[in-house]
């Protein structure tokens, strides 16, 4: 992209702590490119100690962004600085996505629909059966814990090593979350039609438990929402076994979608091009 049109059009940021590692620039400057909009979208890292100040000089103008993508360790701070957090934010206690509106700070999270939107495009039909495990109790399962009751679950049982954090989510989230210790996993997926790790089991080269998938309906869908590697060992013991799998990169591609359409007014499309993108620089690192 020629630095012209960076110059010009409006400046969106993704930050973290540390943030180099994302991919977020190249999804939007992906995006900026094929829709030859103006504008730039930048890594800005902030430590935890300098967050609030950022955020004053984001709501000021003085940063000069009209808004941007939060990632760990900042995405409650966000929440709790917006002066209009979304009701996606407010029950999750966290946000993503920030954009200026009036003179205001406005907030959202689209790690949920990111979620929905990856399975609806990879594997259409997977929300048809009532029951799904979700795997994991940490930060990243409430977003997916949200979307799937939101889509229309009767029945998410929630598993995870210290069941007492699996009890503070069916806490927040409702009647349809149970939680349960890893050793009732066998029973609870019996009848499930959707599988979905949240943990980082699996991440990069690390182990993986065994898992025995036979209890699920023969259609079920296993999903994954570690992207790195993209055919993580929990999904690949699924497809082993016969199963449908869905890898995580999508979410990541379309939860990028409705902020970019907040800064540059334009709704992108998640298409090949760019999934092939983000794989290709996945290989190199």
């Amino acid at each position: 992209m020629d630095d012209s049109r960076e110059t010009h059009g409006p400046k969106a940021f993704v930050t973290g702590f540390p943030v180099k590692h994302s991919r977020s620039p190249l999804i939007h400057g992906y995006w900026l490119k094929t829709l030859d909009l103006p504008g730039s979208y930048r890594a800005h890292e902030v430590a935890p100690e300098g967050f609030a100040d950022f955020i004053a000089s984001l709501r000021n103008g003085s940063a000069g962004f009209v808004g941007g993508n939060v990632t760990i360790p900042h995405k409650e701070m966000a929440f709790k600085l917006a002066d209009q957090p979304d009701a996606l934010s407010e029950e999750l206690g966290a946000s993503n996505t920030l954009w200026l509106e009036d003179g205001k700070l406005l907030a959202t999270n689209t790690d949920g629909g990111g979620f929905t939107a990856n399975l609806d495009e990879r594997h259409p039909g997977w929300d048809r059966h009532d029951r799904v495990v979700i795997f994991g109790a940490g930060g990243a399962s409430r977003a997916v814990i949200q979307a799937v009751r939101d889509r229309g679950f009767k029945e998410i049982h929630v598993v995870n090593r210290t069941v007492e954090r699996a009890q503070e989510l069916a806490d927040r989230f409702g009647p349809k979350v149970h939680a349960h210790p890893t050793a009732a996993l066998t029973e609870v997926m019996t009848g499930a039609g959707l599988f979905i790790n949240t943990t980082s089991l699996g991440m990069d080269g690390e182990a993986a438990p065994a898992i025995d998938f036979w209890p699920m309906l023969s259609d079920a869908v296993v999903t994954d929402i570690v992207y790195v590697p993209l055919k993580t060992p929990i999904l690949a013991q699924a497809e082993e076994q016969g199963f449908a799998i869905v890898d995580g990169l999508g979410m990541l591609l379309h939860q990028a979608v409705p902020g970019f359409e907040k800064w540059f007014g334009r709704r992108p499309v998640v298409d090949e091009t760019l999934r092939a993108l983000i794989t290709a620089d996945m290989e190199k690192h």
